[in-house]
């Protein structure tokens, strides 16, 4: 019997015809890579300074020139460059300048805590909503819950940050306000997840897998809530409150 296999496909990403870093990712919500991608790396600081995506599909990948502001451009030429492949389930593949890797973050915005059965809710409907899943059996999610645990948005892909990088984006695009409510990770929750996370805006992750201590450490100083480890039938509280 045939089996529906995931595909990795290189994404080659050009600012202003600049070839910046070539990552691979499941070929679909493209533009919402790009548009996450280019918000939690720093490359422009909302959605709107992204003046056009160009996508272009060839035999060896896909080519996408996005243009943006020339301050935006300045920046990035004065930032350290990504000179390799970013891998599949690498969050910091290329980065030549280790004081890059953690950067300075916001404090994620004030708001009322998650409340326990929303969370629950939201794990229970979770599979439903993983269409891509469903035939492959292999790709991570990241799925945006409102404050009732109703699952608003989900991007699936073969890479864990590729997949949140594509619900920041649709999100952004979309004019979610990632404050009110939580993210749903089907990964473990490594410190860029969280770090993308909190230039996303966002005040809670809940996650299938385990957190790591740096991303526990990155999490308490932005104030954020981390609850993984999570299940439908037990769930741990690590960092944060949720409401009962």
């Amino acid at each position: 019997m045939a089996r529906q296999l995931a595909e990795e496909t290189p994404i080659s990403l050009s600012y202003n015809t600049m070839r910046h870093a070539v990552m691979m990712a499941t070929a679909r919500d493209i533009e919402d890579f790009c548009v996450g991608f280019s918000l939690t790396e720093g490359i422009v600081a909302r959605a709107e300074e992204i003046r056009s995506i160009a996508l272009t599909a060839g035999p060896e990948g896909i080519t996408a020139d996005l243009r943006i502001p020339a301050e935006a451009f300045h920046r990035l030429m004065q930032a350290a460059r990504r000179t390799v492949v970013g891998r599949t389930g690498c969050g910091v593949c290329g980065v030549e300048d280790a004081g890059q890797i953690l950067r300075p973050l916001p404090r994620v915005p004030d708001g009322k805590p998650a409340s326990l059965a929303a969370i629950r809710h939201a794990l229970g409907t979770l599979e439903t909503h993983q269409a891509l899943n469903r035939d492959v059996h292999m790709v991570h999610g990241a799925a945006w819950c409102g404050p009732d645990g109703e699952i608003r948005l989900i991007r699936e892909d073969v890479g864990r940050h590729n997949a949140l990088d594509k619900l920041i984006g649709a999100g952004m695009r979309g004019g979610v306000d990632f404050a009110d409510g939580f993210c749903l990770l089907t990964s473990r929750c490594s410190y860029e997840m969280v770090q993308k996370a909190v230039i996303a805006g966002m005040r809670a992750i809940v996650a299938i897998s385990a957190p790591t201590g740096l991303a526990l450490r990155v999490a308490e100083q932005a104030g954020m809530t981390v609850l993984a480890i999570a299940r439908r039938d037990g769930q741990i509280l690590f960092t944060g409150t949720i409401a009962e």
